[in-house]
């Protein structure tokens, strides 16, 4: 019987302990980039552009900005979003807030943590656009980075919409605003 006990511990407690402290000392970039790859694997052909990249993208105004889509709900856009972003439903897109926008434009997708917006670029790319990438770590991960977001009339704000209480805890307290759970159709924010 004591043989078995050893084994239980070594073999589930001990991974577990080991997992916990791992990611305490990692933290959310390591939930980010985590999240990342298993994303990655449900959709191979989407690329990702990180949130340094973006950000670098858009402070060099020499260069063709790049289409922003906010693939999350109506509330969560609502709260906050990108400067410039057309919300799309990520549950049902359509490509009228894309009319008149050429299938090689540059776009960026992004939604809460990531997940949203590579089911996004990837119906883009299967729809055609030819220069899709999805924003690594979302809205969440720019917002931890102090990246500037806005609200309705393009009012600057630091709040970000958390998804959900469990999702929500990828955004730092101070940037996680108190907003009802969004209705859940997916397996992912």
């Amino acid at each position: 019987m004591r043989g078995w006990i050893k084994v239980l511990l070594v073999m589930i407690l001990l991974p577990i302990l080991v997992g916990g402290l791992v990611l305490l000392v990692a933290g959310r970039p390591l939930v980010f980039e985590i999240l990342r790859w298993r994303t990655a694997d449900k959709f191979p052909e989407i690329k990702w552009i990180r949130t340094d990249e973006l950000a670098s993208w858009q402070e060099d105004t020499g260069q063709p900005q790049p289409v922003l889509l906010d693939a999350r709900t109506s509330p969560e856009f609502a709260v906050s979003h990108l400067r410039g972003a057309l919300p799309i439903d990520p549950y049902h897109p359509s490509l009228r807030t894309l009319r008149g926008i050429s299938k090689d434009s540059a776009i960026v997708v992004y939604s809460s943590a990531g997940y949203r917006g590579a089911r996004v670029a990837s119906w883009l790319r299967n729809a055609g656009y030819t220069t899709v990438v999805n924003l690594a770590g979302g809205l969440f991960k720019w917002a931890n980075e102090g990246r500037p977001i806005v609200r309705d009339q393009g009012r600057p704000t630091a709040m970000v919409h958390p998804y959900d209480q469990r999702w929500g805890l990828l955004v730092d307290g101070k940037y996680r605003a108190q907003a009802a759970d969004v209705e859940k159709r997916s397996a992912a924010p």
